[in-house]
């Protein structure tokens, strides 16, 4: 297997060394010198706290658009994860929690395409979408049905950070339903992808 080519971005020298020994010994990821950061498959970004500067340059990483962003931050809130959300982050990991096999999980989930954000604010997002109302919505913007019991289900383990096979495993169902499933919600409402369901009820003034 090719190791992932990641670029570590940090304010604080001390962060960006600390993520960066962290992620060097293992043989899933590569570590990008700052002149190789364009071939970066994953990009995280490490801070205390979502502020303007964190923004500016989550905004900047979006338009990478071969890259995925994923952010190790001190301090998150429900704000933080709207700002998040907008910028197109689909990975996000408190920093006290990152140890070095979080790390690589979250380096590898977003390589794969999937969306790891914390379970304990997302779940409570989840609970929103799930019982949304179409008369909740603006009659000229998307469309969205309720959420079966399935989806709701599957959509709360993704926020808790599980990957295909491992919603498959928990609610025995097999990976290309598991899919299925996950690309039915999305379609439905429109939406990127998984995570941006969550920026969806946030947009909509659901919090």
């Amino acid at each position: 297997m090719s190791r992932i080519p990641v670029a570590v971005y940090a304010e604080d020298p001390v962060l960006r060394v600390g993520i960066t020994q962290q992620l060097r010994p293992r043989p899933e990821v590569e570590v990008l010198r700052q002149d190789e950061e364009s071939r970066a498959v994953v990009a995280l970004v490490v801070v205390d706290r979502v502020d303007d500067a964190a923004a500016r340059l989550l905004r900047r990483l979006r338009h990478a658009e071969e890259t995925r962003t994923g952010l190790v931050v001190g301090r998150f809130d429900h704000d933080s994860l709207q700002t998040t959300i907008d910028c197109g982050v689909a990975g996000v990991l408190r920093r006290a929690e990152a140890d070095q096999d979080r790390l690589v999980r979250v380096v590898t989930a977003l390589a794969r395409g999937e969306s790891v954000l914390p379970g304990d604010l997302l779940g409570r997002l989840l609970d929103h979408v799930g019982r949304l109302q179409r008369s909740v919505l603006d009659p000229n913007g998307p469309s969205l049905s309720t959420l079966t019991p399935r989806e709701t289900d599957m959509l709360r383990l993704v926020a808790e950070g599980f990957d295909t096979g491992e919603i498959a495993a928990k609610t025995s169902f097999s990976e290309r339903t598991v899919k299925n499933v996950l690309h039915e919600v999305t379609t439905r409402l429109q939406l990127r992808n998984r995570a941006h369901a969550v920026g969806f009820a946030l947009r909509h003034g659901l919090i």
